[in-house]
């Protein structure tokens, strides 16, 4: 699509911006999409986590108590009443989370809505689709996807997968993956939820410290779960060398301290934030679930372990550890993958090709 095709108003509904893929996905849309002529507008209940450096060029509203159960409507007539004066050509809503706020918004603006999709729904979860308003919905993966259509029922030509997509910074500036000028680090980034499987991490690195006590561990991010991973960090007898770094407003600069990144989740969307580690050349060891297969070749682009299992974690974090030649090529072919097929620009522009089509024509269907 041409740069100068559009004069779009886009309103991105969102949740409370949090340390995690989904937000920074947000983020990126609202900043790229202006490249397109888009104007951007984010309406959430919390900004407090966004980079204020980074919040002053984009317009974002807070409405606090949009997302309380019993406050939450009156806040949201009030985002209705304040949209009338500038009313948006489109409603993305940016989570399945937020979908009966933004739906709600949709309907009585009279104005059509894409939603994203970024994970799997719950097992006890429904979604109730609009579809006189819902012109479409994205999905980040495959995987994410096909578990939609199967629980959904929805038309498969309804859904489309386009990939979230990072930057690809210059990485001139950095040590070389596993220099002998740095002690080794092994880390992990994004909320500490149960989800993500993080115990399985703190397992392997008691096991990886047993043959080497020189590794440090980092855990980047913050979630319902750090206290419970704090404990057993105790009871492992590992604190000395795990580092938790909960309060952050992105994850760059962790990102840029790891040797090796690890994705240990037991459920996985596709994984922003291992793309961002890929992107800056890390190898990465992930579990065999979900969208991780759309992303990394085993032994190529990273390595693949089964869920749930610290001792391959363990084993595949040694095993680069024991060849820092092979951890750099590893690396250099993720950074590379993510150039080919994961890079922002990519995703913006095939997210601002459905908004036109959106209000123009039938969503493009399949992957983007």
């Amino acid at each position: 699509m041409s740069k100068a095709d559009s004069s779009t108003k886009v309103l991105l509904f969102a949740g409370p911006f949090e340390l995690r893929g989904t937000s920074a996905y947000t983020l990126r849309l609202a900043h790229y999409t202006a490249e397109y002529g888009i104007r951007a507008r984010v309406v959430c209940p919390d900004a407090s986590k966004v980079d204020p450096g980074i919040r002053s060029k984009l317009d974002i509203t807070e409405y606090r108590n949009l997302n309380t159960p019993i406050l939450g409507q009156a806040v949201l007539r009030l985002v209705k009443q304040e949209a009338e004066k500038n009313l948006p050509d489109l409603i993305h809503i940016q989570s399945r989370h937020v979908l009966p706020q933004g739906q709600w918004l949709a309907r009585k603006l009279k104005r059509p809505f894409l939603l994203t999709v970024n994970d799997y729904l719950q097992s006890d979860e429904r979604l109730r689709i609009d579809l006189r308003w819902c012109k479409g919905i994205i999905t980040v993966s495959e995987s994410v996807k096909k578990d939609l259509l199967a629980r959904t029922g929805l038309p498969e030509d309804f859904v489309l997968v386009i990939s979230s997509g990072v930057d690809v910074p210059d990485v001139s500036h950095l040590s070389p993956v596993l220099s002998r000028d740095h002690q080794p680090v092994v880390g992990t980034a994004g909320p500490l939820e149960a989800i993500k499987g993080l115990p399985y991490f703190l397992g392997a690195a008691s096991r990886v410290l047993a043959e080497n006590p020189e590794v440090q561990f980092l855990i980047s991010g913050a979630g319902p779960e750090e206290g419970n991973l704090r404990h057993l960090a105790r009871d492992l007898e590992i604190t000395e060398n795990v580092t938790f770094v909960p309060n952050l407003y992105d994850f760059a600069i962790s990102l840029e301290a790891m040797d090796i990144f690890c994705l240990p989740s037991l459920r996985q969307g596709l994984g922003t934030i291992m793309l961002e580690a890929m992107a800056l050349a890390k190898p990465v060891i992930a579990t065999g679930v979900g969208g991780v297969y759309s992303v990394i070749r085993d032994g190529e682009t990273g390595l693949v372990i089964p869920p749930s299992n610290s001792e391959a974690l363990a084993n595949s974090i040694l095993n680069l550890l024991h060849d820092p030649l092979k951890a750099r090529a590893m690396g250099e072919s993720a950074r590379e993958l993510v150039r080919e097929q994961f890079r922002v620009e990519t995703m913006v522009e095939k997210t601002v090709e459905q908004y036109q089509l959106a209000l123009h024509g039938a969503v493009k269907t399949g992957s983007a």
